[in-house]
């Protein structure tokens, strides 16, 4: 009996510590890019042409940085991206969860055709719609505006589809009892429903906030002067036809991952939560 449960006391740790084994395999994987970037961002710029570079520098020039900034407008370039992120996270955020909060928890005719159709937008290639979304901006005067490339993604399917099943979550027992208090709707959605999502609006967010900081499709249809681009469109700039200074661009590339690392710390304790509460897999 002793033995048996020794050994499965050792099948456990053996099993634990595999796990453990695989997920630092993984995660090692995972962050092997970030590395590389970054071993490279520190070069000496003769290593870097030299095929022989090895994972660790030889040495480490963090003068690679300063010159990136002082060469580039990394500076304007992130501003311009912070403008456009942040308003369409704010714009996005609050139309993804009133049409999430619709779609959950009202009964109206048409409700699900048109909720298969927001699903339906999901499978659709930006590709596709590039040329009309092109044109309907220029019509509007959006082009290298700020609002060209905020408004065209206002909404986005994907976010309310999270919301939308997140927010089925939430008893109706709740909302009625707040109506028959004489609560109106509005009311209802800022007191009761959006304190109870605080996880799926920090998804919400992360998500968001990668999505248009990342962008580069949309930005390089509508921002044709280069005083209005975004660091994924300055980052394309510094591809040279006959030469690419490729520490100055991981320097620059390392230095755009900061503002999503940020964002990830500040709401990653509902991340998870609001991702299970969503129902994705």
């Amino acid at each position: 009996m002793i033995a048996g449960t020794n050994r499965s006391a050792l099948t456990g740790r053996l099993e634990t510590t595999g796990i453990w084994l695989l997920l630092v395999a993984g995660a090692g994987i995972m962050f092997f890019p970030v590395y590389w970037m970054f071993a490279t961002a520190v070069r000496p710029k003769d290593e870097v042409f030299s095929g022989t570079a090895g994972l660790i520098p030889s040495s480490f020039v963090w003068q690679n940085f300063a010159d990136a900034i002082g060469r580039v407008p990394f500076l304007h370039w992130a501003m311009n991206s912070l403008v456009i992120t942040v308003i369409a996270v704010i714009i996005t955020v609050t139309i993804n969860l009133l049409c999430g909060y619709a779609f959950a928890k009202f009964r109206f005719a048409g409700r699900d055709v048109l909720f298969l159709a927001v699903l339906s937008a999901l499978m659709i290639p930006f590709q596709v719609i590039i040329v009309p979304l092109f044109l309907v901006v220029s019509e509007l005067g959006l082009l290298s505006d700020y609002w060209g490339v905020i408004l065209p993604r206002a909404a986005e399917a994907f976010g309310i589809f999270m919301v939308r099943q997140f927010m089925v979550s939430i008893p109706d027992e709740l909302l009625e009892a707040a109506r028959i208090d004489g609560a109106s709707e509005l009311k209802i959605f800022f007191k009761i429903v959006v304190p109870l999502s605080k996880p799926i609006i920090a998804v919400l967010v992360i998500f968001t906030f990668m999505w248009r900081w990342n962008d580069f499709a949309l930005p390089l249809i509508v921002m044709m002067k280069h005083e209005m681009y975004t660091v994924q469109l300055g980052l394309n700039l510094l591809r040279g036809q006959f030469n690419t200074e490729w520490s100055m661009i991981m320097a620059i590339a390392l230095l755009s991952l900061v503002p999503m690392l940020i964002i990830f710390t500040f709401f990653q304790r509902y991340f998870v939560q609001g991702i299970a509460g969503s129902g994705l897999k």
